[in-house]
């Protein structure tokens, strides 16, 4: 069971900021991503939409005879995943923005969180928010329109700028010294971010805590692969395959899936 592969899915392309950390921690596990961007974004749609979603990813990854699937998505995380652990038997692995090391770091008193509405009007959401953001201001913002920009290729464009630069005022404003990123979406932003941001806030992504999550999971559950061998590490999406192959800069095979 070792050899079989680690499943990813998110509603798009930015599931790829995770399968990079996997990947570089542990190079030699097989896996399939499966990215959902005819449906992005899902941070918009309704929470039983989400676990509709979710479920069917989910169905399709079991089908390819994963022995793990991480819920690259915070929306879907936060909306789907204790049906979705509830339901199957094999480990799942979420998302959600790292809210505690900005609340216990933060010098200001002052965090930002950008995120999807899906993921910031959840209920997993506000109890993690609640439980360390005690004494602490937490800006939060919709990221509205980033996604479909980063699905067509316009990450780090002109049009990304203006966006970027509206939904950061209040953050800036507000003197945060940390921006929590709540959407895998969101690292293909930093050249973005750096030159928007000032220089003292620092910048929080989830990719590498899962990854570690993920390597803890499979030991624990003996599923490491053990073999030393190249990999197979497919892609697929079920739109125009060239965004998601730019994105992977062209080093992995891409398919068209109709799903």
């Amino acid at each position: 069971m070792n050899t079989q592969p680690i499943g990813i899915f998110d509603s798009g392309i930015g599931g790829t900021s995770i399968f990079k950390e996997i990947h570089a921690l542990l190079p030699y596990e097989n896996s399939i991503y499966l990215a959902d961007s005819k449906h992005a974004p899902y941070g918009n749609k309704s929470k039983q939409k989400i676990i509709e979603l979710s479920v069917k990813n989910t169905e399709y990854l079991l089908s390819k005879d994963c022995k793990l699937i991480v819920v690259a998505c915070n929306t879907a995380t936060t909306n789907a995943i204790s049906l979705l652990r509830a339901t199957y038997t094999i480990p799942f692995i979420g998302i959600e923005p790292a809210i505690k090391p900005a609340a216990l770091n933060t010098k200001t008193k002052a965090v930002g969180i950008l995120a999807t509405k899906g993921t910031l009007s959840s209920a997993l959401f506000h109890q993690t928010t609640d439980l360390y953001s005690n004494g602490i201001k937490v800006i939060e913002q919709v990221g509205e329109g980033i996604v479909p920009l980063i699905e067509n290729g316009k990450a780090t464009s002109n049009e990304m700028k203006s966006l970027l630069t509206e939904h950061l005022k209040p953050m800036i404003d507000a003197n945060i010294d940390y921006l929590v990123l709540g959407c895998t979406h969101y690292p293909y932003l930093m050249p973005l971010l750096l030159e928007l941001l000032p220089k003292h806030v620092k910048i929080i992504d989830s990719g590498l805590a899962v990854a570690k999550q993920t390597k803890t999971i499979l030991e624990q559950n003996q599923l490491l692969n053990l073999n030393n061998t190249t990999p197979q590490n497919l892609f697929y999406t079920n739109t125009n395959t060239t965004v998601l192959n730019d994105i992977l800069n062209k080093k992995f095979k891409v398919d068209y899936l109709d799903f």
